[in-house]
Order: C-alpha cells, then structure tokens, then sequence
C-alpha cells in the first residue's frame, strides 16, 4: 500500500510540473489567441514596422527621446531588430521570456528621460503601444485580409493586460476597440498632441531611406534614392496628416508603385512556403507547443 502510495504521489508531482511547464510554454498569449494568427507574417514588417516608428516618432516627446537616447541616426536596423525582437518574445516566447523582456525594457525605460518628457510617462507608453496594435491592424487589412470587427476586438482585448504591464494604468487605456479607434483619432487631430516636428522629419530618413552599411560595408555607398521606394507601401498606410506632416511626396507616381509592390506582394504571398513567409519567434513558438503535446500523447 504504501509503495503504491508513493508511486502515485511521485506521478502526481509529475503531472503538475508538466502541467506547469505546459501553461510556461503558451506563453502570455497562447496559440488560439489573435496576437498568434495576425504577427505571423514575416514581409507585413515592411509595412507595419516603418509605419509604427514613424507614427510613434510623430508624437514630439517620443520624437525626442529616441533623438537623445540612441544612435537611430546611425543604425536604425539595430533599433529595428531590437523592437521587433522584444515585441516578439512578448507575443511568442514563453510566459518565463515574456515577463522577463516585459522586466527587461522597464528598467531600461527607468533611466530614460529629458525636457519634457519621461519614457515611463503612461501616456506616452501607451501612446507607443497603441501604434504596434494599430500598425498590425492596418497592414493586415492592406495586404493580406480586412478583419472582421470580432477579430479586431479580440486582438485588442488581448493586448490590454501588457499595457498594465509596462505601467499604463487600466484608468487610462481605452476600454475596447471603438474606444481604441476614438484614442488614435483624437491623438492625431489638427488639436491633438500628434503631430510631426523638426526632430521626427530628421529622425523619418533614417527609416525610409536607412543608411545600408551597416548590413554590410559593400553597400553602405549606395544612396537612398535608390532604395527608398521600397518603403512606399508603407508610406501608403500612413494616415494622410501624418503623411503630409513628413514632408513626404505622394503623387500619382508614389500611388502607382506603392498599389503594384503591394498587389504583387498579395499575389506572392500564398505561393511562398508557409515557413519562408512565417516569422521565426512564431515557428519556435509552433515546435514548442507540438512538443508539447506530443509529450502528452506518449
């Protein structure tokens, strides 16, 4: 009796770690969630990651903390792969990862501060939220499907409990997806505290025209104007004052490549391998949860 008592509390110790690790293992999202389905794409970066630092930047006291606290000028791919990597691992990585990177860039923003602003400020980090979510959704919609309102709100909803994590308070978030769409358009009226300075006109040709040698040195020679009609797509998903508040040209000429890049993209798109075109957070994420459960099927 007593050895088959320890048998099964051994079994049940068992259970539990594996339990554990399981839940560890879904991260703070989960396979089922919309965050999962909708930052899986590999080539939406090109429109929605140009389009979230140039909408984050616009706002002046955002524009001038990344003026004064890194070398964007410099290697903006660095700031790019820093970013995506950290928005990836909050969405894909384990829960332990997750809440580490969420630890990791608190502490980091701590010591981040100047006239005017502080990169803890609720506002402005929920401000920088805000435009990750809305980039997603709007490049999601211009290239690969419009999302129905439920997929919209579900995705949103899912995001709120990050928001609290990097100290946006629940007072100050906008409750649902239509009060989400209100926020943005009342940050960006001709009233709202939006809207693009000397410093984010500056900062914006290091995104849409980014210095290459440091990629590699061979390239580094090579001048913007060759290249920088590949970001013309996401100039596209700009909305028209931030657009016109860059300065940016946007013509029949702009229109007419940016609609061709974009419907090739579209067309491309199912052709591709599902591995080519995936994110790899995402394809760890995917090995790690099929591990697991053929772990349980063993």
């Amino acid at each position: 009796m007593l050895s088959r008592f320890s048998a099964f509390g051994v079994s049940a110790v068992a259970d539990t770690r594996d339990e554990a690790a399981r839940i560890n293992d879904r991260g703070l999202y989960g396979p089922e969630s919309q965050a999962w389905q909708l930052n899986r794409e590999a080539t939406l970066l090109l429109g929605a990651g140009p389009r979230a630092l140039l909408m984050q930047i616009a706002h002046p006291l955002v524009a001038a903390g990344v003026s004064a606290h890194s070398n964007f000028r410099e290697d903006p791919w660095q700031r790019l792969r820093a970013t995506l990597r950290s928005y990836l691992t909050i969405i894909y990585g384990t829960t332990t990862d997750a809440r580490a990177e969420i630890a990791r860039l608190n502490r980091l923003h701590r010591s981040i501060s100047g006239p005017g602003y502080r990169a803890r400020d609720p506002e402005l980090s929920l401000w920088v939220h805000a435009t990750l979510i809305d980039a997603t959704l709007v490049a999601h919609d211009r290239w690969i499907a419009r999302l129905g309102h439920a997929r919209r709100a579900g995705f949103y909803a899912e995001t709120l409990p990050i928001a609290r994590a990097f100290g946006v308070p629940a007072t100050l978030l906008p409750r649902d997806i239509a009060a989400f769409d209100a926020y943005l358009e009342r940050m960006i009226a001709p009233d709202g505290p939006v809207h693009v300075g000397p410093i984010a006109r500056e900062l914006a040709a290091s995104i849409l025209r980014p210095p290459l040698g440091p990629l590699h040195p061979i390239l580094a020679g090579i001048p913007g104007e060759l290249y920088g009609w590949i970001f013309w797509p996401a100039i596209e998903l700009l909305p028209g004052p931030i657009r016109a508040g860059y300065g940016l040209a946007w013509g029949p000429r702009q229109r007419a490549i940016s609609a061709w890049l974009t419907a090739g993209f579209r067309a491309w798109r199912p052709l591709l391998p599902v591995a080519f075109r995936t994110m790899p957070w995402a394809l760890e994420a995917d090995a790690r949860i099929a591990s697991g459960a053929g772990a349980d099927s063993r």
